[in-house]
């Protein structure tokens, strides 16, 4: 544990915390993960059903943050190993995932969507506020999904730069544009920025920020997804900082005021 009492406190007020949603804010081991499964067994004719672990692998690859091309890139590797070739278009693969994730009612009552646990509260976000610390979010996940999760914790009107907004992580792009308006939000410039995120990608993301625009201190801090089973947690863990986590929790909640006050910034 990092004592707070070694740092200036006016760190606080000069940080921003940009949070990933999927894996950080909500569980979608039983929404997206779920749907992307579904999508390689439909267009593998039941043939080949990914585990939660292949996906995974895949993930840790750093380029597949999109679920739709996740589940793309699956049924390519998959026919492939049979010495096929994808005949499904791209547009197909969307259009069955999102029946599955987004369900077939206008208000996605029907879709794996609805049945999503919130791993943040509205508290937190609350708390963060109060602590000085401007927050907001940037996601691979579309506008619409972003805000509908959003609307469950009450949070109106936030940052969020989503998936019709900038390039795929792990381009930094997304992160500074979140990290700009956060800024103007709070009328106030930013020393430090925190990303928060589950997968290689995010990490790789902050990564790469620091070369993109060096004029801000980063850290990159990892949570473990709700999916990864206790036994492979350490495993999780290790990848994450492999691939440049400056810190792994186990909840996001776990990322309080107190914990922003990190190694990077007093060593």
């Amino acid at each position: 544990m990092i004592e707070t009492s070694k740092v200036d406190s006016k760190l606080l007020n000069r940080s921003i915390f940009v949070f990933d949603i999927d894996g950080v804010i909500r569980d979608v081991s039983g929404s997206y993960r779920r749907a992307l499964a579904d999508t390689v067994e439909h267009f593998t004719n039941a043939a080949y059903r990914p585990t939660p672990e292949e996906i995974d692998e895949l993930k840790a690859e750093g380029i597949w943050n999109n679920d739709w091309e996740a589940s793309q890139e699956l049924i390519k590797r998959y026919l492939q190993s049979l010495g096929q070739e994808i005949q499904v278009s791209y547009e197909a693969i969307v259009e069955f995932f999102q029946s599955r994730y987004r369900g077939s009612n206008p208000d996605w009552s029907d879709g794996y969507i609805a049945t999503e646990p919130l791993i943040a509260t509205t508290k937190y976000f609350q708390e963060l506020t109060i602590a000085g610390i401007g927050w907001g979010f940037f996601s691979g996940a579309t506008r619409a999904s972003a805000s509908y999760v959003l609307k469950r914790l009450d949070i109106n009107e936030p940052v969020l730069i989503a998936m019709e907004d900038a390039a795929g992580k792990p381009d930094p792009t997304g992160l500074l544009l979140a990290a700009k308006q956060i800024e103007r939000k709070q009328n106030n410039t930013a020393t430090v920025i925190v990303y928060v995120g589950d997968t290689v990608a995010d990490m790789l993301t902050v990564v790469k920020a620091r070369d993109f625009d060096p004029s801000y201190q980063y850290v990159a801090v990892g949570v473990i997804p709700p999916h990864v089973s206790e036994d492979l947690r350490d495993r999780y863990t290790a990848l994450l900082k492999e691939n440049g986590a400056d810190m792994v929790l186990n909840n996001v909640l776990e990322l309080t005021p107190q914990l922003n006050l990190l190694q990077s910034l007093i060593s």
